[in-house]
């Protein structure tokens, strides 16, 4: 079964890659070269950013380049996410675990969270779920979740979040260690205030936590602490990992195969590492697939890689879930099935 979960609607910070990046999907739709030289075509590219600035993520439009996308690669069924930092319904959810003073990172970290902090969770809800029948008609199911960011200790503002609409999952994870968001480029020097392996272990005990909470159906790229390269040896990873397996065991939830590092981040790897990886299926922890796509163009991204991966490694099924139900499927190449 192809499927394809976690994956993003990019928004923002209005970078001259995001701008890049956005422009280049929208082009996807126009398909004749010879259309691609003439002064109508660049009006109605102008026009077409224009739009996709002023109407959103959300906008039928761009999410119909997804449903493309997912048709022309034979993917069955997608999950597509956002962040609870991008709806301004979370502000103080963020405000009260993020660093934001007036130091150097809390001052660029006040000035992410602004830019990227634009939406409402029910526009969001009520866009992706007004879709679903659509995208059935061609083949493809819809499914809607939401990727919150565990802090510690906060378990209870979180649910009441979380609780506000009906989601077909929600997935857990952690993207902040004292308030400090660790996968931001801009902010990479921090890492050489840590003690490698003390970091790991923070990380990998809020990880737990986020696990043993109960709040999430899976728990997304569980060791995205590695983006830039900084690990100890694996000798000590590896009882790191043993807990978050015996934890997921324990509280019967999933986590995934997530590309996003792979093919985004300076680490050029998969979440999990390989002996990660081995440890989830030994212990038989359901999996899903996912892209971590936040451009049209990347749904399904090393999805035939990662298929053919976990079938060489014996793995028969994938997750997938509906109203919170996790659904085994099979797992295969094909794109018929």
């Amino acid at each position: 079964m192809r499927v394809d979960y976690h994956v993003h609607l990019e928004e923002g910070p209005y970078t001259s890659n995001w701008l890049k990046k956005t422009y280049q999907n929208l082009l996807l739709g126009q398909h004749s070269p010879e259309e691609k030289s003439s002064k109508q075509w660049a009006a109605q590219s102008v026009q077409r950013l224009s739009e996709r600035m002023i109407k959103g993520a959300y906008d039928p439009i761009w999410l119909d380049l997804y449903l493309e996308n997912a048709k022309r690669k034979g993917i069955k069924e997608v999950g597509i996410v956002d962040h609870l930092y991008r709806f301004t319904d979370c502000r103080k959810y963020f405000e009260k675990n993020m660093l934001l003073d007036e130091s150097p990172i809390g001052r660029l970290q006040k000035q992410w969270l602004n830019l990227v902090m634009t939406e409402s969770m029910d526009h969001f809800a009520e866009s992706i779920s007004r879709n679903k029948e659509k995208w059935a008609k061609q083949g493809v199911q819809l499914k809607i979740g939401i990727e919150a960011d565990y802090f510690e200790d906060d378990e209870e503002d979180l649910s009441a979040l979380l609780c506000r609409h009906e989601w077909d999952f929600i997935n857990g994870s952690v993207h902040f260690i004292n308030g400090w968001g660790f996968d931001n480029p801009k902010t990479i020097d921090e890492f050489e205030n840590y003690d490698v392996h003390e970091l790991y272990e923070t990380f990998f005990r809020i990880v737990e936590k986020a696990i043993r909470s109960d709040l999430f159906d899976y728990i997304s790229h569980l060791d995205n602490i590695k983006v830039f390269g900084y690990r100890p040896h694996i000798d000590l990873l590896m009882p790191m990992y043993k807990r978050i397996v015996k934890a997921l065991k324990e509280m019967d939830a999933a986590t995934e195969v997530n590309a996003g590092l792979f093919y985004r981040f300076p680490v050029k790897e998969m979440c999990p590492s390989e002996p990660f990886l081995h440890l989830l299926i030994e212990n038989e922890i359901p999996l899903l697939l996912s892209s971590d796509a936040h451009f049209p163009e990347d749904i399904g991204a090393f999805l035939d890689e990662n298929i053919d991966m976990l079938i060489n490694k014996g793995v028969k099924e994938i997750a997938t879930f509906d109203k919170r139900k996790r659904i085994m499927k099979p797992l295969s190449l094909g794109i018929f099935t």
